[in-house]
């Protein structure tokens, strides 16, 4: 099997100077591209300059993860893509059981590795940790990492099982299953685009795989941090859009109703802690998702729809209330 490890970038020139070498030192296995989202910096001139070995693919304007990955994903051949983040240290070995996993098992379409925190490097990190599940409300969450709970690595999700989302700061997917599922929805721009990709993938019966022993390390934050109200758009935003495309039957409107309500509380606590952009913030998402509606109804009409897709308690109940932080614990 072959495999392209693809590296999104927009205006990520320190990043590459930063992460490049480890990517490039432990990934000889693989072939590696630079995605190039229309930078107005010299990052491609200095992958050019100074990393000859890797591939660029430079896409005509900032589509944003989704559009970005599609653009240049379209001109790569490979048996696997690895979408991976630009601000990701990779370890030594780390494809070895990636690539043992999917040669085992033929259902397994995606992988995601155990994602670590760089800055503290004890600690999962909150995009992705050790692999990602539903809850009942269909918010997210991790092994690992619950809201902003991060857990301490000891060796508790050192194995190999399944999971409901693979993250999309380090993603393995065959380049098959990218393809004939849909690949990631442009419309989402950014956040979630590869949990809605992941339930896709699991509707059309495939299983997605978190690998354990395999490690990156994941900086965070690096194109839109947590206190950016663009992040909270469309984390927001997109939550909704999540919902109404893959939720099956008519519960799907009253799962809206009550999440729309939670994202009322959410603004009003932004609002008490002097956050006004965020407060207004998830107003905006609430009118895109408005806006955009009949276009998430036409996209629901075409998906199959999985059965089972949540866990059967609620998150933000376990966390916030019974104040359970870990996942063992929920």
């Amino acid at each position: 099997m072959n495999i392209a490890i693809v590296i999104l970038n927009w205006n990520g020139r320190s990043l590459l100077e930063q992460f490049l070498p480890s990517v490039i030192k432990n990934s000889q296995e693989a072939v590696i591209y630079l995605a190039d989202n229309a930078s107005t910096d010299d990052s491609v001139t200095y992958v050019k300059t100074h990393f000859p070995e890797i591939r660029v693919v430079q896409n005509k304007i900032n589509g944003g993860y989704a559009k970005g990955y599609n653009d240049a994903l379209a001109k790569i051949d490979a048996d696997i893509y690895c979408l991976l983040n630009s601000d990701v240290e990779v370890s030594k070995g780390w494809l070895a059981p990636i690539l043992k996993t999917f040669q085992a098992f033929n259902e397994v379409a995606a992988i995601q590795p155990k994602i670590l925190d760089y800055k503290k490097k004890t600690h999962f990190e909150y995009a992705g940790a050790a692999g990602g599940y539903i809850d009942k409300l269909g918010y997210p969450y991790c092994r690992g990492r619950i809201f902003d709970t991060l857990e301490k690595d000891n060796g508790q999700y050192d194995d190999s099982i399944p999971i409901f989302w693979a993250s999309g700061a380090c993603l393995f997917i065959r380049k098959q299953v990218f393809e004939s599922v849909g690949k990631l929805d442009e419309d989402f721009f950014a956040h979630q685009e590869e949990i809605d990709l992941c339930w896709r993938i699991q509707s059309n019966g495939y299983k997605i795989v978190y690998e354990g022993e395999s490690i990156v390390h994941h900086l965070g934050g690096a194109t839109l941090d947590s206190m950016n109200p663009k992040k909270t758009f469309l984390n927001f935003r997109n939550s909704l859009y999540l919902l109404v495309k893959n939720v099956p039957g008519k519960k799907v409107w009253f799962l809206v109703l009550i999440r729309m309500l939670l994202d009322g509380l959410a603004a009003f606590r932004f609002l008490l802690q002097g956050k006004f952009s965020h407060f207004f913030a998830i107003f905006k998402a609430h009118m895109s998702f408005y806006k955009n509606l009949s276009t998430l109804c036409k996209k629901r009409k075409k998906l199959s729809k999985t059965g089972k897709y949540y866990t059967y308690f609620s998150v933000v109940w376990q966390y916030f209330i019974l104040k359970r932080k870990h996942f063992n614990q929920l």
